[in-house]
Formats: C-alpha cells, sequence, structure tokens
C-alpha cells in the first residue's frame, strides 16, 4: 500500500535562499506559502506560519548555508511549527547541506557534526529530506528517514554541451583531488571525456599544495569538477598546476556549491580560469558577483523532486 498523500502540497522557506524558493514555485505554478522567519533582538530565532498547514504535505526550502547555525536553526524550527501546526509529511528541502564536510573523525576526539544535524533534523519531525550532491554520500546513512539527492552534473553538463558543441568529448575533465575521482568520472562518462586527476597534499585546513598530474592535458581544454568551492585555493592552485605545469590550453571549473569564503574572490579573480560555473544552491551575494562566474538555476531539478516526492513517484529515474 502507497504513502497517504496530504490533502496538496504546499511550499515554505527560511531566509537562507527566497530567490530560489520563489524560483521553484515559479516552475510548479505555487505561490510560497505565507511566513515569517525573525530575530528577537536577543537572537533567538522567531517563526510565525500565517496559513493553515494541516493535513498539507510540507516542503520547507532552507539551503543551511552561512551564516550555517542560523540557518539551520530557523530549518528546525520551522519543521517543528509544520509538525505541531499537524503537517500530513514534512520535507526538510536542504540544496546545501552544511557541515557535510565533518563526516569522519580525522583525528582522535573530533565530533561528526554532520551525523548530529542528521539527529536535530529528525529529531525536530522532518519525514524525509531532499537535498543536492551531499559531499559525502554516505551521509545518507545517518538518516533514519528517507534522503534523495538530487545531481547537480544535470544542470552542468548540458552547460557545457551546450557551450563546446559536439567537440565536448575532446574536453578533459581533471579531478582536483584523490577524493573527488569518482564524481569527475561520473561527471565525463555521458560524453566519453578523458580524465586527469591532480594529487595534492593539504598541510592544514583550506590550504592546499599540488604536488603532481596524472593525465595529459596539454593542448586540452579542461574542466575542474568539484561539489563545493569555499576558500578556492584548491580550484584555483589546481588551475594554475594545470596550465603551467601541464600546458592546458583553456580552463574552466564547475561545482553544485560556491560557499565562496574568505579569499575566495580575490583568488578566482587572479586566477587562471576562464569561467567558474557555479548552481545557485546558494544565493551569490552582490560582493561575490565576478565576470568569472556563470550561475545556473536548480529550481526546475528541484520543483521536479518535489512532485515526484508528492506524488510517490521515483527520484531516482530522473537521472536515467
Amino acid at each position: 500500500m502507497g504513502r497517504v498523500h496530504g490533502k496538496d502540497l504546499k511550499v515554505f522557506s527560511g531566509n537562507a535562499n527566497l530567490k530560489l524558493a520563489t524560483d521553484i514555485c515559479d516552475a510548479m505554478g505555487k505561490k510560497l506559502g505565507d511566513s515569517e522567519v525573525m530575530m528577537f533582538s536577543d537572537g533567538e530565532t522567531s517563526v510565525s506560519i500565517n496559513e493553515t498547514v494541516r493535513g498539507y504535505d510540507v516542503f520547507v526550502i532552507q539551503p543551511t548555508c552561512s551564516p550555517t547555525n542560523d540557518h539551520l536553526m530557523e530549518l528546525l524550527i520551522m519543521i517543528d511549527a509544520f509538525k505541531r501546526a499537524s503537517a500530513s509529511c514534512i520535507t526538510a528541502v536542504v540544496p546545501y547541506f552544511g557541515y557535510a564536510r565533518q563526516d569522519i573523525k580525522s583525528k582522535a576526539r573530533d565530533p561528526i557534526s554532520a551525523k548530529l544535524v542528521a539527529n536535530l533534523l529528525t529529531a525536530a519531525g522532518a519525514d524525509r529530506i531532499l537535498t543536492m550532491d551531499l559531499h559525502a554520500p554516505q551521509i545518507q546513512g545517518f538518516f533514519d528517514i528517507p534522503v534523495d539527492p538530487l545531481r547537480g552534473d544535470t544542470i552542468l553538463l548540458p552547460y557545457f554541451k551546450k557551450k563546446f558543441g559536439d567537440d565536448i568529448s575532446d574536453v578533459m575533465v581533471v579531478s582536483p583531488d584523490i577524493g573527488a575521482v569518482r564524481r569527475a568520472r561520473n561527471f565525463g562518462r555521458k560524453y566519453d571525456m578523458q580524465m586527469a586527476i591532480l594529487d595534492k597534499r593539504r598541510p592544514r585546513a583550506n590550504v592546499s599544495e599540488v604536488m603532481n598530474i596524472i593525465g595529459d592535458v596539454k593542448g586540452r581544454t579542461v574542466i575542474l569538477v568539484d561539489d563545493i568551492i569555499d576558500t578556492a585555493g584548491t580550484i584555483c592552485n589546481g588551475a594554475q598546476a594545470l596550465m603551467e605545469i601541464g600546458g592546458a590550453k583553456e580552463i574552466y571549473a564547475c561545482a553544485t556549491h560556491g560557499v565562496l569564503s574568505g579569499p575566495a574572490m580575490d583568488r578566482i579573480n587572479a586566477s587562471v580560469i576562464d569561467e567558474l560555473v557555479l548552481i545557485d544552491t546558494i544565493p551569490l551575494s552582490d560582493d561575490k558577483k565576478s565576470d568569472k562566474i556563470k550561475m545556473l538555476s536548480c529550481a526546475a531539478l528541484l520543483a521536479e523532486g518535489i512532485e515526484r516526492i508528492f506524488e510517490g513517484l521515483p527520484v531516482s529515474t530522473m537521472f536515467d
């Protein structure tokens, strides 16, 4: 017997990415739910839901991007509000899942914060999670509720196919480190693109040093593929090595999540990268806009994921 649907679905949003939430609703032909998420003068989060959700399937859109803790608390409190208001089913739509890089104990006495966040979302009352490109796929196993991860390459690949036309098989995909090899391989598989790997070491957090290039990129157009660009050290150092050591002709880079913290923008603007393509899981503030950055929308993809979940259809077949 299939899941019992609510009366209909309603979509709400916290403050993390209101534009994306509005774009998702536009793609679905829905109106964004009436809610207000504010902060009391002492810093506590205040949530008001201004329409009934009793018996409805509720989807709350909130990437947990910077300020991460504020946006995470907004999401948790909104979920609690919907649960106490008798929503039939609550899906947390978290396009960017913060704390995902804290998924293992790298040294003694490290927390596994990604697991803690999974526990918090479940305890708050979420019935399922819809997200995009988890940094570590095994984070799905941190949850005791269903997790549907959507894939950013379904947005990025068509963009590059349109840019390069039929010659995309002559473009080379580059993994910025050993840990991203599977992602780069999957990215290039559809158009049979060859792959190279950057072998790097990281002396300390947010500092990377390229050691070697595995593969011949000389005279090639390359696409550096990653899931998250944070301080941009990895991607910019990698691009420099590909150009100076490897002899690459043109360098493009892409990622699903543009965190772009600290010195990221200075590094990107000064880099040899011709274009950095990002998806709008995290909003791009005015101070981070650049001629080198191209933003693509994930609204249609997330809208389809939401509709499939509500209708009880498989999400995985979106990527067949």
